[in-house]
């Protein structure tokens, strides 16, 4: 199969759109902006941000299509002899206000250069702040029935790769209960864009009914202290590990858009290590050793 891009950039501008009504109404008291902006060596994007004092405090769903000469630092990583690129894609983060509401993010892909060279890739994580057994079992059921629809799709294998993938070695930690994660799908292209498609809307639906559950749960000044602590954690993630960050600034791309899934207000309190037998300590375990949640 060869990729229509137009319609592919079509889908992800949609899809954009659909989200940000959808998340819009979900949170209940704010809108998303919107902000266009254009990369000096090709292409573009749309970033749009909500953030306010409703169930989300923030949330960032970006749609980006550039072009151009490989940059050098990219290049060593393609390991490939290509000098032009061409990526599209969609990438979501939200962040609710309720320490009890875990923060999601996602992305879908799509990477091909003037060798000849295409593939798809992306995935989905769930960051809980408190660790409810019932969301994180209801998220990775969802991914897995979705996957199970689709013979290019396989869960068990995007699962470990998703764990190993969102780990900080520094910490010890993963950065949250994991999702799926997966790069460089090369075979049945037409395949993959219709799992992907399949994929934006069931992300969707189980992160809404997740929100839905906790987003108006009482919590006091201590549970704040540690949401904005494990912020923190999120934060280190994006800025020292994160391949995508690392992408979009090597890329020339906004640096206002690259950096929008950061979540707005963190702490990074000294030895903040919580006691044992608290709901936080429970959740740093979990953290320390991937589980199976299907």
């Amino acid at each position: 199969m060869s990729v229509d891009r137009d319609e592919l950039v079509a889908f992800y501008t949609q899809l954009q759109t659909d989200l940000c009504t959808r998340f819009a109404a979900l949170d209940g008291t704010a809108s998303f902006g919107t902000e266009r902006w254009e990369r000096s060596g090709g292409g573009g994007g749309t970033t749009r941000v909500l953030q306010g004092d409703g169930r989300l405090e923030k949330a960032a769903i970006n749609v980006s299509t550039v072009w151009g000469p490989v940059p050098s630092k990219l290049s060593e990583r393609l390991a490939s002899r290509a000098s032009e690129f061409f990526a599209t894609g969609i990438s979501m983060i939200f962040h609710p206000l309720n320490p009890h509401a875990p923060t999601m993010h996602a992305n879908l892909r799509y990477f091909e250069t003037d060798t000849g060279e295409s593939w798809f890739g992306g995935g989905t994580d769930l960051t809980p702040y408190y660790l409810y057994e019932d969301d994180a079992t209801l998220f990775h059921t969802a991914l897995s029935d979705v996957c199970e629809r689709h013979g290019i799709a396989d869960y068990p294998g995007w699962k470990q790769r998703c764990d190993e993938y969102f780990f900080l070695p520094h910490r010890g930690e993963a950065r949250g209960v994991g999702g799926i994660f997966y790069d460089h799908l090369t075979e049945d292209m037409d395949a993959v864009d219709t799992f992907q498609r399949e994929l934006g809307s069931a992300i969707a639906d189980v992160y809404t009914e997740i929100v839905d559950r906790r987003a108006d749960t009482p919590y006091g000044p201590d549970q704040e202290r540690w949401h904005l602590q494990r912020r923190g954690r999120y934060a280190e993630f994006n800025l020292a590990i994160d391949q995508g960050t690392k992408f979009g600034l090597e890329t020339g791309a906004r640096t206002e858009s690259v950096l929008a899934s950061l979540p707005p207000r963190v702490r990074w309190d000294h030895s903040a290590t919580p006691e044992s037998g608290t709901p936080e300590a429970d959740l740093v375990k979990v953290l320390q050793r991937p589980r199976e949640w299907t």
